[in-house]
């Protein structure tokens, strides 16, 4: 998943960021609400981590502001505010989940993993090419039952393909998935980590399921 951390902390904000990446995720961080509006405004996100206290504009605005705009993204609300009448107003507002300061990256871990499960809800967990199985919430891929041996950035694109399937993805948009705000890689990276996974789906017997559209992208249909 594409992450959005939103914490001013700087130590918090670098173990969250350190954990979820190692998790396999794509993560940006923004220290205030503000620039977490900016952040929205100009990449689509799968889950925003989103601490309450923040400068300029708190986090339940920009819950609110990312509501209105109509985005699914989902929210995790951070705080160490443990009112009822606090999760009650989170809640209310958008949040799908809300966790209290201080806690364990174990059970963050848990409820990140459980909304991603949410979010995939009516596209289901195994995402399918006649053979070809893409498992989501263990990060396995298989062809005809082998597992397919993927580096994460092989197995990342695959799985951003089959979930868009029948989309015409760009280059651009590939590697704005794939890779966070800090890399100094271009978007030509794409075209390697494509030719990789091809040859390795290619080598496991399932061919080429990665269609190439010139001058406007690639899909799987």
């Amino acid at each position: 998943m594409r992450v959005l951390i939103v914490e001013d902390s700087a130590t918090l904000a670098d173990t969250l960021q350190a954990t979820l990446t190692g998790e396999g995720h794509v993560c940006d961080h923004a220290a205030d609400g503000v620039v977490a509006l900016h952040h929205l405004a100009d990449r689509r996100y799968d889950l925003l981590v989103l601490d309450w206290m923040l400068p300029r504009r708190d986090g339940l605005d920009v819950l609110k502001a990312l509501r209105q705009s109509g985005a699914p993204t989902r929210v995790l609300m951070l705080s160490a505010r443990d009112t009822v009448a606090d999760r009650v107003a989170a809640l209310d507002a958008g949040a799908d989940d809300y966790l209290v300061k201080p806690f364990a990256l174990d059970e963050l871990l848990a409820r990140v993993r459980a909304l991603a499960r949410r979010s995939q809800e009516g596209g289901g967990e195994v995402l399918r090419w006649q053979a070809l199985q893409v498992d989501t919430p263990a990060r396995r891929a298989r062809w005809q039952g082998h597992d397919l041996q993927l580096s994460p950035k092989e197995y990342a694109l695959l799985e951003l393909l089959l979930r868009e399937r029948g989309r015409v993805l760009s280059r651009a948009a590939i590697f704005d998935r794939l890779y966070d705000s800090r890399s100094e890689s271009s978007d030509k990276v794409v075209e390697v980590i494509l030719s990789t996974l091809r040859a390795k789906l290619a080598k496991a017997g399932a061919g080429d399921p990665i269609q190439t559209r010139r001058g406007f992208g690639y899909a799987i249909d």
